[in-house]
């Protein structure tokens, strides 16, 4: 297949690649940005997408953020393709943060409280995914489904942190509009002279290899032949 890599990456591979791409954080920053700019589309079109993937990276739907983020795009009209690609501003180095904020501001408003001695985000995620699991398993045997870790996930994280990621979210999903609407405007006028300038110079080249060519020494045999064309 066209499209197909040569070197098939393995699931730890692939895992490692997520966690760290192979040229690092930098360049994977810089390749997002280069695709975002190129993008065939008005530059707000562009920003409302962007404003669509950096917002639904502060909310806790994880394995989901993609389709969140083309919804919310479809719903603004935006660029989706931007959407998805401004995604990448969640990423393993902005989680942790994110998740921070987005909790500590969404028990704050909620007036709760995270209760550490219960357990950590890492026990309470486990919890819940086993009682997923468990649940799955009980519909097709006889045990009892058990929601308490479910339940416990939803009241201390997940909730707190849908509330809370609203705030942050709206925030810098709308610096990153009013920073990219200027920028991709910018990108695309110069984008267009070097397009115009560079057709202008196969113009000009064109025009003085006909100028060349339609004018030959006086007495020559092309200029005979000219002339009595001419006539």
């Amino acid at each position: 297949m066209v499209f197909k890599r040569r070197d098939r990456r393995s699931p730890a591979r692939i895992a490692s690649d997520f966690v760290y791409p192979r040229g690092g954080w930098t360049r994977a920053f810089l390749y997002v940005k280069h695709r975002v700019r190129r993008l065939p589309d008005t530059p707000r079109r562009i920003a409302r997408g962007v404003w669509a993937g950096v917002f639904t990276s502060f909310t806790p739907l994880f394995g989901m953020h993609f389709f969140v983020a083309a919804l919310v795009a479809w719903v603004m009209r935006g660029n989706i393709i931007a959407a998805l690609m401004a995604t990448f501003f969640g990423n393993p180095l902005t989680f942790v943060p994110i998740a921070a904020v987005s909790m500590r501001l969404g028990h704050y408003l909620l007036g709760t409280e995270f209760e550490h001695a219960d357990a950590s985000i890492g026990r309470k995620f486990e919890s819940a995914a086993g009682d997923l699991w468990h649940n799955f398993k009980a519909a097709f045997n006889k045990d009892v489904a058990d929601w308490h870790g479910l339940a416990v996930f939803y009241n201390e994280v997940f909730f707190p942190y849908l509330i809370g990621g609203l705030i942050p979210g709206v925030i810098a999903a709308t610096i990153m509009y009013w920073l990219s609407v200027p920028l991709i405007a910018a990108y695309q006028n110069r984008r267009r002279e070097k397009i115009r300038a560079k057709f202008e110079a196969i113009k000009r080249l064109a025009e003085a290899d006909t100028a060349v060519s339609g004018n030959f020494p006086v007495g020559s045999p092309r200029q005979g032949h000219k002339e009595a064309r001419d006539a």
